[in-house]
């Protein structure tokens, strides 16, 4: 069995968790924004989103001695993994290694599509690069009338990569205000740039939004979510905002 799919049927067990077992690792109960939210916590724009999740970082020890630190550090810290399922962990940990590797060659090619030298983003991403995971499901519900999974937005990182499930329901704002359907294809992944990039280059690069229509009624599959930034975003937008035409390492 590949990874993804190791990792796709790891992520239908968790969410097939009783709801109290899911809760064990609820995110209220993490001072690092890592663990479970239930379906209906979250707004998009002011609409409910009708989603559950887990959020799962990069599995570090919580930073001490923070005074007169800037206060983003407080964000590395242990993940909470759920006791019912034993290799849930492992796998997870293994996909963020191998997917990391990925993002990291996608950002040496993007970098030398802008005529710049292939390791113009290594400052940022090869020393601690800050990571999300997220494990998404999108159960349909007679009460969310307009089907809004998640609602339309734009991703705040420099790249995700999106791995569907054969449900579908991911949608892309094109210019002109029409939603194009972005159904999932065997064995590949969607490529999403997020803002971070947008505003590295100086807007050359452009941050997509998107959204996800759940359905009406029913369950759909899991899909996990993978997004890479960096732990210091400051730094890093000083070193980045930068024209295509300069040099994007220097700063």
């Amino acid at each position: 069995m590949s990874l993804n799919a190791d990792l796709l049927r790891q992520a239908q067990h968790f969410f097939s968790l009783p709801l109290e077992q899911k809760e064990q690792i609820a995110m209220i109960h993490s001072p690092h924004f890592r663990g479970y939210n239930r379906a209906g916590l979250e707004l998009t724009r002011g609409r409910q989103d009708w989603r559950e999740q887990i959020d799962i970082g990069s599995e570090k020890a919580a930073l001490t001695d923070l005074e007169d630190k800037p206060a983003y550090l407080r964000l590395q810290g242990p993940n909470q993994w759920p006791e019912a399922l034993p290799d849930f962990k492992k796998t997870v940990l293994a996909w963020q290694e191998q997917t990391l590797n990925v993002l990291r060659q996608l950002l040496e090619a993007l970098s030398l599509s802008l005529a710049q030298n292939k390791t113009a983003f290594h400052p940022v991403v090869n020393d601690s690069p800050y990571l999300l995971l997220k494990l998404i499901h999108y159960p349909g519900s007679q009460n969310n009338d307009e089907g809004q999974g998640v609602g339309p937005h734009k991703d705040s990182d420099l790249l995700s990569l999106i791995l569907q499930d054969n449900e579908g329901g991911l949608e892309v704002e094109l210019t002109s205000g029409q939603w194009l359907k972005a159904p999932p294809q065997p064995d590949t992944f969607i490529v999403n740039i997020g803002e971070l990039l947008e505003v590295a280059t100086s807007g050359y690069f452009r941050a997509a939004i998107h959204r996800v229509v759940s359905p009406r009624s029913g369950m759909r599959g899991s899909r996990p979510h993978f997004s890479l930034a960096r732990n210091w975003i400051p730094q890093s937008l000083s070193c980045l905002c930068r024209t295509p035409s300069q040099n994007l390492a220097s700063g």
